[in-house]
């Protein structure tokens, strides 16, 4: 038996959970993986991922030296570079002097418009915290963002709209406090399986029901009470007719309604034309099955609803959240313990990320770009000329690409994210990324986007660096160093500050913003002293137990469930609806409806999980398909199989599983060889500015064996 070295404690790195992971380590390498049973997030369990997913850290295809590419590239020319070979190592003064003297004369050349960066939900709080304040301060842009904007970004827009904030409103735990719950485009088991164990519990020791609505069936509808398989795209019709069997039947709560909520009247009377045997019609789901879990929704003492992916990806995902939204406005199940609004964060940070300013109409906090007493608050803080900041709110991550050219964006720092694999219509995201002028990537390996870069920065990964992570509960939790950084791999926080402090020099930049910080808790504190929310937050008060924000001052206990007296907009207000059909049907030519997700081996763009034990379990892409819809186009378990969209065509072999259902298609997004993007379609939301990755209409056809591409060469994996 192996005696390890030391033992840290610290956070996992993959889905927005936020388990307590203990690394052991021997000789600088992590042998294994627990949990101590009294961690408060996961007692102790830890899925596949967070037990056996951490080998990624020795991969030998780390990047752990400064590099640059061979050979220069040119906007309109620029190709990938997937190996070494077509890179060379430099040291960290050149890589940072040349990064510095690009970016600085492309923004004294062309302005903050020219200027874009993806913060990273992988990263730490004081990672993006320090990233989107060193573009806003040195090239007063806010073309900032991350992948928010391709998960819940539908659920913030909404969210802020109806009530104020954009968090889950309870704890996930609280679950066992449910009478009733409903879990709607999520696949707990799969995204976040210890939140799974606490739904399962809650119903099988707790008597808690549950209503899943879920175009696939999903390992949860064994547990349910009732199923509602509603076609892809139709959850304003399912939920606002829940709406309309509780105003019907006068299940709503009027006193709730009269004391804490506003519009009422003008919702009512949307919600008439939305009648169960419409929505029937809509999204196939049995008119009875709706009017059952409307009631039964309304009428428990405790009720809440749980969503991830499967609502906001959506071209009306603001109004898939709204729909939502109002349904706990109505029936008064908000504000206490085992109710409320619940979207399940899919990655990491990707809550604390967004706290921290990693959005273009945010500052820290969710505080508007385009409030001009908060950017004096903020030009103070950093030492910029009164009017500096600019006022004006950024572009989203798919408006950044889609903007790039003469006279748009022309340089793009990319931290830890992949659009190579997350974007819609990967397609044109290609070609545009090929028009770049500047591209730095900061990152563990050169991923599918990395490969186009200039110069890569090798940052380290989470057990190399010290910080925090803010979970989908909104509890912050300490991030340790458990090992040494491998090579001359840097933390991404000390990166940033030493590039800051070369731009200034550039920029001639006099009065410096301040970026000489000594260790990452003092960027906390900064980010504290500007966000109420995390104004009590501090490295002493979280070593042991993480908090949950709000935590407006150091007394403060933290606040596990949301809106007990009141919203932060005051009254909540309800939203009317109208249906809306998604961007892109079925028809002749394309008969299927594609929809996309998660697989419990795999995270993400799968850079991390790709490069693991993981892979072995879960090896390659496949395409999800109905007996039914198999034995129309003639495809067999395990036949290679060619899907295409009007945007681009992959190739991936077939499981025939119930788990889809007649007409729908699925594909999960990790695997760089059979891509889903590349199907999916680039039509946004409007309001969120979110892809509609859950809809889009395909056709299949038989392949043979020799048609499937190369995975590629087996990389052995172990220590480094």
């Amino acid at each position: 038996m192996i005696s390890p070295d030391s033992i840290t404690t610290t956070t996992c790195p993959f889905c927005g959970v936020g388990c307590t992971l203990q690394l052991h380590i021997r000789d600088q390498f992590i042998y294994k993986v627990t949990s101590p049973f009294d961690s408060i997030v996961n007692h102790g369990n830890l899925c596949v991922k967070g037990r056996f997913g951490y080998d990624y850290v020795f991969n030998r295809e780390r990047i752990t030296t400064p590099m640059i590419r061979k050979t220069p590239q040119k906007p309109g020319s620029r190709v990938p570079a997937p190996t070494l070979e077509d890179w060379t190592s430099i040291t960290w003064e050149e890589a940072l002097e040349l990064v510095a003297d690009r970016l600085a004369r492309i923004y004294q050349r062309d302005g903050s418009g020219a200027m874009a960066v993806y913060c990273c939900a992988k990263a730490t709080n004081e990672d993006n915290y320090l990233m989107q304040k060193m573009y806003r301060t040195l090239f007063r842009s806010n073309n900032i963002d991350h992948c928010t904007r391709l998960c819940h970004a539908g659920s913030v827009v909404a969210l802020q709209m109806a009530v104020g904030s954009s968090a889950m409103s309870n704890t996930a735990s609280e679950v066992i406090h449910n009478d009733v719950f409903i879990v709607t485009g999520s696949n707990v088991t799969e995204n976040h399986p210890i939140i799974a164990l606490q739904m399962k519990a809650a119903i099988e020791k707790h008597g808690a029901k549950l209503i899943v609505v879920d175009p696939r069936r999903i390992e949860l509808v064994n547990y349910a009470t009732l199923w509602l398989p509603e076609k892809p795209g139709t959850d304003v019709a399912v939920f606002s007719a829940m709406a309309h069997v509780i105003l019907q039947e006068k299940l709503y709560n009027q006193e709730f309604i009269d004391t804490r909520t506003e519009n009422f009247a003008s919702f009512a009377e949307s919600m008439e034309k939305f009648t169960p045997e419409f929505a029937e019609i809509i999204s196939g789901v049995d008119r009875e099955l709706i009017i059952q879990a409307a009631r039964m929704y309304a009428t428990a003492k405790n009720a809440a609803i749980y969503w991830a992916l499967g609502i906001p990806e959506s071209v009306h995902g603001t109004d898939n959240a709204l729909s939502l939204i109002n349904l706990a406005l109505l029936t008064g199940q908000i504000g206490r313990l085992g109710t409320g609004l619940n979207p399940l964060r899919g990655q990491n940070n990707v809550q604390g990320a967004s706290d921290a300013g990693a959005m273009p109409w945010h500052y820290p906090g969710y505080q508007r770009v385009d409030q001009e007493e908060i950017a004096r608050k903020y030009e103070t803080c950093w030492n910029i000329e009164p009017g500096g900041l600019n006022r004006e709110p950024g572009l989203t991550t798919t408006e950044i690409i889609s903007a790039v050219g003469e006279g748009g964006v022309r340089s793009l720092y990319i931290m830890g994210e992949n659009p190579m694999m997350s974007e819609p219509n990967l397609n044109h995201t290609r070609h545009q990324m090929e028009q770049l002028e500047f591209i730095v990537a900061q990152d563990l390996f050169i991923t599918e986007s990395a490969a186009y870069a200039d110069v890569f920065l090798p940052a380290v990964s989470f057990a190399e660096k010290d910080g925090t992570f803010t979970n989908t509960d909104r509890r912050v939790q300490r991030v340790r160093r458990a090992i040494d950084p491998i090579g001359q791999a840097r933390p991404d926080w000390q990166i940033i500050c030493d590039l800051a402090l070369r731009i200034e020099k550039k920029l001639g930049i006099t009065q410096s913003s301040g970026w000489n910080f000594q260790d990452p808790s003092e960027v906390l504190a900064e980010m504290g002293s500007l966000v109420p929310e995390y104004r009590g937050v501090k490295y002493d008060r979280i070593e042991k137990v993480g908090l949950q924000t709000p935590v407006p001052d150091e007394s403060h206990p933290g606040t596990p469930y949301l809106f007990r007296d009141q919203f932060p907009r005051g009254r909540g207000k309800f939203h009317p609806l109208t249906y809306i059909p998604s961007a892109e049907l079925p028809d002749e030519e394309y008969p299927m409806i594609l929809t996309t997700g998660r697989v419990l081996e795999h995270w993400h763009g799968g850079s991390m999980t790709r490069r693991s034990w993981l892979s072995d379990l879960f090896p390659e892409a496949r395409m999800e398909l109905h007996p039914t819809d198999a034995t129309r186009f003639g495809i067999h378990h395990d036949d290679p199989v060619r899907v295409t969209s009007r945007r681009g065509t992959i190739v991936l072999r077939a499981s025939i599983t119930e788990k889809t259902t007649p007409g729908v298609v699925f594909i999960p997004f990790h695997f760089a060889v059979a891509a889903a993007n590349i199907l999916t379609i680039d039509a946004l939301d409007p309001m969120a500015k979110i892809p509609e990755y859950k809809v889009c209409a395909v056709k299949i056809t038989k392949v043979t064996e020799d048609e499937l591409p190369d995975p590629g060469s087996h990389q052995p994996r172990g220590r480094y």
